[in-house]
């Protein structure tokens, strides 16, 4: 079959850019980029400019529903049904996960 458009809705992007507006006005956060790729929205939040992704807000495809799916770097750290579920992983300060 072919891969539906995935996009994020207005409420969505509301959910997502208040996140992130919280995090920026605490110095967090720096820059960000949308990607809508086939079957998958993608939201990747920098630290800083020219760095790789600290987190990535993923909208998935999976069948008539979507998962949504948060990315520490390549670490999967939640999975949920909604955007406000999965933006959830946000509400305590989050540490990147290093690895050493």
């Amino acid at each position: 079959g072919k891969a539906k458009r995935v996009t994020f809705d207005r409420k969505e992007l509301r959910q997502l850019l208040d996140v992130y507006s919280r995090r920026v006005a605490s110095g967090e956060w720096k820059d960000y980029a949308i990607d809508m790729r086939r079957g998958a929205a993608m939201f990747s939040i920098f630290r800083h400019t020219f760095d790789l992704p600290a987190f990535t807000v993923a909208k998935r495809a999976n069948g008539s529903n979507c998962d949504y799916l948060v990315f520490s770097g390549r670490e999967q750290i939640k999975r949920a049904q909604t955007m406000g579920e999965v933006l959830s992983v946000f509400a305590q300060p989050l540490r990147l996960i290093s690895r050493r």
